[in-house]
Parts: structure tokens; C-alpha cells; sequence
């Protein structure tokens, strides 16, 4: 197979450049190892106009791109894209709310006591300005206000919920699936993983998190994700966040192994 990968811009790996890169290049070197050839290119350097390059028979194209002219040039392929671009444009927050409301997926309840999350919904979060936690409505309002000043008229509002929070990673239409606790590490990209305080590792259904998670994923066409659910004491969970492509930064060897194998798979099927 002739593959090729495109790595994330800088932009939209903030905190996370090397480990983000150091997923897919994961990827690449088991692809090869597998005896495929694979071509890598920086999202930055991506030959848009180039029509010959365009033009480029590849077997399959993994992609950690979010620029809107590289998902336009994607959209153009006919080969295997993962992810595809509907994948990223779906995990807009905005979009993602109404999918997952659509699709019954657990999410945040719009009220509550405990303070609120205002967060982009155009895109994903390039700064830790696009999410931010009010601790009431009159704070709510007023950071409404800065997201206007910014240029932000998209966003979404859930209440704060109580609980353990579990970072999940998987592979969709694969085995594989993995969760942490972000507080046990202490590994984390804004810090915001700590107003739940530490994990107090509450018992919840992990199948039902695992077939949820897989309906979320087919329902944006999300092949290779990560998010972020929130379990309560008494067991119940909701989902809080659903990223295209994140570093796996906990699993990586195991991620890397199952996304060569499902790219292989999907192309030879």
C-alpha cells in the first residue's frame, strides 16, 4: 500500500505539539514495518495547489489535519481518509452536542449548582481561553461578552458535574479501548482536569461507556478518538468531550499497533 500522513499544525496542538506527532509517526513506522510505503508531510506543508501532487494515487491518507483548506483538499480523495473530514468537522462542539443529543448519548445537563463550562463550538479548543469554567450564571454571562470580543459566536454551556473524570481513548470497529484517570498520572493539557479533585475511582458500567463511545464514533465517522466522560458517585456518567486523533499519550505503543492494523484492514477490505 502507498500511504500518507499528514501532521497536525502547530495551532491546533497546544501543549502537545511532540506528543501528537509522536502518535502518528507511531503509526508510520509500524505501517512500514508492515511493508507498506509510507510518505509523512507536515499540515503546514501540504501542496494544496500543486496538481500533481493532488493527483497522487495513495491507498489510504491519515490525516491530523484541521485547517479548512486541507479537510477541502481531503474531501477530494478517493481513497480511505483517516479521519475523514466529516470526522473533524463533527467534532465542533456545536456539532458534537447535536449528535450526541440526537443519538442519546449521555451528556452534562444544561443547569445545575456547582458552576458552569462555556467552551468554543466552532472548533476545537486551540487555546485554554475556548474553554472556560464560570462559577455562575452572572460569570457565564460576562465571559459570553469576551468570547463576542474575541469573535466567538459559537459556543456551547453545560453545568459542571461532580465526579471522577476518565479520559478515554479508541479505535473504532476495533478491539480497542482504553481509560484513565487523568489525577492518578497527573499528566494534563490545561489543568483543568483538577476542579473534580482526585479520582475516588467510583464503579461504573464500562461496557455500556465502551458501546456508547462506539455509537458516538460511528455516528461522526470518527475512526481514531479520544474524550473525556465524567462518572458520579452513583455510577452514572455522561461524555463531556470527543476529540479527533489525540496523542494517546498513555497507550501509545498499543494505539499505534491498532491503528496500523485497522488502516491495513480497511483498505484491503
Amino acid at each position: 500500500m502507498r500511504i500518507l500522513a499528514i501532521t497536525r499544525a502547530k495551532q491546533f496542538s497546544p501543549n502537545s505539539v511532540e506528543k501528537d506527532l509522536d502518535i502518528i509517526m507511531s503509526v508510520v513506522s509500524r505501517l512500514r514495518g508492515m511493508g507498506h510505503e509510507v510518505e509523512s508531510c507536515a499540515e503546514e506543508d501540504l501542496p494544496l495547489a500543486d496538481s500533481e501532487a493532488a493527483e497522487d494515487d495513495y491507498d489510504a491518507i491519515m490525516t491530523m489535519g484541521r485547517k479548512p483548506e486541507t479537510l477541502a483538499w481531503l474531501k477530494n480523495k478517493h481513497c480511505l481518509v483517516v479521519n475523514s473530514p466529516k470526522a473533524v468537522e463533527c467534532s465542533a462542539r456545536s456539532v458534537l452536542l447535536r449528535l450526541m443529543k440526537e443519538n442519546d448519548i449521555p451528556v452534562p445537563p444544561d443547569e445545575g449548582c456547582c458552576g458552569y463550562w462555556l467552551k468554543r463550538g466552532d472548533a476545537c479548543a486551540q487555546s485554554p481561553d475556548d474553554v472556560v469554567f464560570c462559577k455562575d450564571k452572572a460569570e457565564l454571562e460576562a465571559q459570553k461578552k469576551v468570547f463576542a470580543q474575541r469573535g466567538i459566536d459559537q459556543y456551547v454551556v453545560s453545568a459542571h458535574v461532580m465526579g471522577d473524570l476518565v479520559k478515554f481513548y479508541g479505535v473504532r470497529g476495533s478491539r480497542f479501548f482504553r481509560y484513565f484517570y487523568p489525577t492518578d498520572d497527573g499528566q494534563s493539557k490545561y489543568g483543568d482536569e483538577q476542579r473534580n479533585g482526585v479520582a475516588h475511582h467510583y464503579c461504573f458500567d464500562e461496557k455500556g461507556l465502551t458501546k456508547d463511545v462506539e455509537r458516538l464514533a460511528l455516528a461522526t465517522d470518527m475512526d481514531v478518538y479520544g474524550g473525556d466522560c465524567i462518572v458520579r458517585p452513583d455510577g452514572t456518567y455522561c461524555i463531556i468531550d470527543f476529540n479527533d486523533w489525540p496523542s494517546f499519550s498513555r497507550c501509545r505503543d498499543d494505539a499505534a499497533q491498532a491503528i496500523a492494523g485497522m488502516v491495513e484492514l480497511r483498505v484491503k477490505s
